[in-house]
């Protein structure tokens, strides 16, 4: 047997010490970065859970059942609730949903699966992104503009067009997403049998990106439940019930946009109270698009 090298030895055992030195401070700076990571989501948390701790607080303690079904009481005056605006902000949210869900749909179905990687679809695609971004009292001036200076009436049906704008690109991006995801065998295998495009988008891919559209369409309402300023422009605000689509209706957001700034302790009690109802129909919403989100994988 021939005698190793010890010149070949010590440079085996140099790039050894090098490779754990090198795989300990790897160790060490990862460690860090956990330790970092962790003490800005801390830091992020500390005025969401504070904000939520007030509003349960101050909500939850002065909140009374019939405020869910009670008109806003007058200036000065006690008792009272916010039915009509919990009722009106259910059909704002309706109608945006019933505007923005078929036009999201079938727009994220036209870049996915008939021009996916064409220019049209690029700037659809681009459209869409900037749009998410777009503030929201953008889309309620523009709808005031087109729709409530031409009929010279806020409306039901201008805000639930506004929360519609907000919605629309929120569904085309999960919508997109989710079709992306869809295996492209059980594509080809539905066309290989027979099947038209237009079947197999219907029967295949959408089925089976179902639970991810829905979880997107989810988080689109939870976003428009809270918006104030599109409704503002276009919805504005009344303390009666609504009986047509064609006259203002109030709001859960106006409504503590309006009660929190007035002089009057009720009706400044009644906003926070609307505020937790509110932030309890938005966590609901949220926990069921992850429950869906979550059951689908």
């Amino acid at each position: 047997m021939s005698a190793s090298n010890p010149i070949t030895n010590e440079a085996n055992v140099l790039r050894g010490m090098d490779f754990s030195r090198k795989l300990r401070w790897r160790i060490v700076f990862s460690r860090a970065m956990d330790i970092f990571v962790g003490l800005v989501t801390f830091a992020a948390l500390i005025p969401l859970v504070s904000v939520l701790y007030m509003v349960a607080m101050r909500g939850a303690g002065n909140f009374r059942w019939s405020m869910l079904w009670e008109l806003p009481p007058a200036a000065g005056t006690d008792g009272g609730g916010f039915g009509n605006a919990l009722v009106g902000t259910l059909i704002l949210v309706s109608i945006g949903t019933l505007v923005s869900v078929p036009i999201g749909i079938l727009t994220a179905i036209f870049l996915t699966e008939y021009s996916l990687g064409s220019k049209s679809a690029r700037l659809i695609r681009f459209c869409a992104k900037i749009l998410s971004g777009l503030p929201s009292i953008l889309a309620g001036v523009f709808i005031f503009g087109v729709l409530v200076a031409t009929t010279k009436t806020f409306s039901v049906l201008a805000g639930g067009l506004a929360l519609g704008i907000l919605m629309l690109p929120i569904i085309i991006l999960a919508t997109e997403e989710a079709l992306l995801r869809v295996p492209g065998f059980l594509r080809e295998g539905s066309l290989a049998l027979g099947a038209s495009r237009t079947q197999t988008v219907l029967r295949i891919t959408l089925p089976a990106a179902g639970s991810t559209i829905i979880t997107g369409v989810m988080l689109a309402v939870a976003r428009a439940a809270g918006e104030t300023a599109p409704i503002i422009f276009t919805a504005l605000f009344t303390s009666y019930w609504i009986s047509s689509l064609h006259e203002p209706t109030a709001s859960m957001a106006v409504l503590i946009y309006n009660f929190s700034s007035v002089p009057y302790d009720n009706m400044v009690n009644m906003a926070w109270s609307a505020s937790f109802v509110l932030i309890v129909i938005v966590l609901v919403t949220n926990i069921i698009s992850h429950l869906v989100a979550n059951r689908s994988k």
